[in-house]
């Protein structure tokens, strides 16, 4: 198991049978491969809500906005108006080069911001790190670690972020979708 998985597990112990998911046919559906942590991840979990604040999103998500496929798509295309033209906002520096991108992997409640992976044209999944999108403005942050690296240190508080202003919880816990839905 992931180290960054088993700390997480550590931390919230998983729900019971979630189920492992064919992940041939999730990442041939997005056209692309996903890293080994956010797999592990939700096989371990499934998609749901740590802390009430990161909303993972799943494939096949019977909500389409937890759903990672609907908010690949979503995500898109709101990114692409954001920056389009003179009058959008700027691009955060690190997608400016070439081969670049952004694919969305969580949800934080309430704010409308998200976590995105930022991944480079021929990088392995494993070295995409984190950036978190303020929702409602042009703040951008960077974090150069994955993904669920990441969620641990902020649920624990190790990594501060204007993101996830409400964490650290007092005390941790994890609502799967199976049972929000």
């Amino acid at each position: 198991m992931n180290p960054a998985v088993e700390r997480l597990a550590q931390l919230i112990p998983p729900p019971q049978d979630t189920g492992a998911r064919d992940w041939a046919d999730v990442q041939g559906r997005l056209g692309r491969a996903l890293p080994e942590d956010y797999k592990e991840l939700i096989d371990l979990y499934g998609g749901g809500l740590f802390d009430e604040t990161i909303w993972v999103l799943e494939p096949d998500c019977a909500d389409k906005n937890y759903d990672l496929y609907s908010m690949v798509e979503e995500r898109a295309e709101v990114l692409t108006r954001l920056w389009d033209g003179d009058r959008g906002e700027p691009k955060p520096s690190e997608l400016t080069s070439p081969g670049t991108g952004l694919v969305p992997f969580a949800y934080i409640e309430g704010t409308g911001a998200f976590l995105y992976w930022l991944t480079r044209e021929g990088q392995n999944p494993a070295g995409w790190t984190v950036m978190a999108d303020a929702g409602r403005g042009p703040e951008w942050e960077s974090y150069p670690v994955p993904c669920v690296e990441f969620i641990t240190a902020a649920l624990t508080g190790e990594i501060r972020t204007d993101v996830l202003s409400e964490l650290p919880a007092e005390t941790h816990e994890f609502e799967s979708n199976d049972d929000i839905f």
